[in-house]
């Protein structure tokens, strides 16, 4: 049994997060936290980093992955932790959704170009490098920070707000996995599934549907979720029998902003690790 607190929903350079693997888990240590998950969108490529950093600082490191998918024609994000994230074949249907995320970045270049934006994907692939990435997925951050280097926008919730978002002009979201199916796919490759910050999706009868598709947890506890979010999730997590987590979903710090909260600022008590780790149960 880890006991303490437990940040389970960080990103680092593997996908969207300005932070190596490494570097996540010693803030997470310097934050007071006994644990902390490695949650990057479509790969598990950080996680063997930051398990030897838990290692070398003493921390528990929870293997985890956000599986980015669609439904009812928006954004959805289902969590899976202690996958058997080594596993070939598991890594292998990651990188379909990699190629998924690529086409989709190439899509959103071409939009921005048709809106009369001069942008290239060599020139979002520098903007990433410049943030330190050497691996995993490009997303709309690093689009993002490009248009504010450019003096396109002045910020990089400017940039979300006019181009990138949902809604916005230069959004596309082609077909990809659907919730239900990551839900199964995290079954199948040894793990536990939560629905990630369901109070951004303005759907819990979608919400539920997921639930009854076999998702195992919920996320009630996220920076972008407010009281009444918990209240209400933590209502429908023990109507279900749900595992509840949470988590700051931390991306990093751009433009002196932090995305979405600093790790530590949601958690949740670390006991909850037993719950998630199907070996423990």
């Amino acid at each position: 049994m880890v006991i303490g607190r437990a940040d389970l929903h960080t990103h680092t350079t593997a996908s969207d997060g300005m932070q190596q693997p490494r570097e996540n888990v010693r803030m997470a240590k310097e934050a007071g936290l006994a644990a902390v998950a490695i949650t990057d969108h479509d790969t598990v490529e950080g996680i063997a980093e930051a398990m030897e950093a838990g290692e070398e600082f003493g921390i528990t490191v929870v293997p985890g992955v956000e599986i980015s998918t669609s439904a009812g024609g928006r954004d959805v994000h289902i969590l899976g932790y202690y996958t058997n994230w080594q596993s070939d074949d598991w890594r292998g249907r990651l990188g379909s959704l990699t190629e998924v995320r690529d086409n989709r970045n190439l899509m959103i270049i071409e939009k921005l170009r048709s809106l009369g934006i001069p942008i290239s994907l060599d020139e979002v692939l520098d903007e990433a490098r410049k943030q330190g990435k050497d691996r995993g997925t490009i997303g709309r951050p690093h689009m993002a920070s490009l248009l504010v280097a450019k003096g396109i926008v002045d910020t990089m919730q400017e940039a979300f707000d006019r181009y990138l978002a949902a809604g916005a002009a230069a959004y596309v979201n082609p077909p990809r996995l659907n919730p239900f199916e990551a839900v199964e796919w995290i079954r199948q490759a040894g793990g536990t599934s939560v629905i990630a910050h369901p109070g951004l999706y303005g759907d819990d009868d979608l919400v539920e549907e997921i639930i009854r598709s076999g998702a195992e947890g919920i996320e009630v506890f996220h920076s972008d979720h407010g009281t009444d979010d918990e209240v209400r999730y933590e209502r429908l997590a023990r109507q279900y029998g749900l595992i509840v987590t949470g988590g700051s979903d931390y991306h990093g710090e751009r433009q002196g902003v932090v995305f979405h909260g600093t790790i530590g600022s949601r958690t949740v008590d670390a006991g909850v690790l037993k719950q998630l780790n199907p070996a423990s149960r």
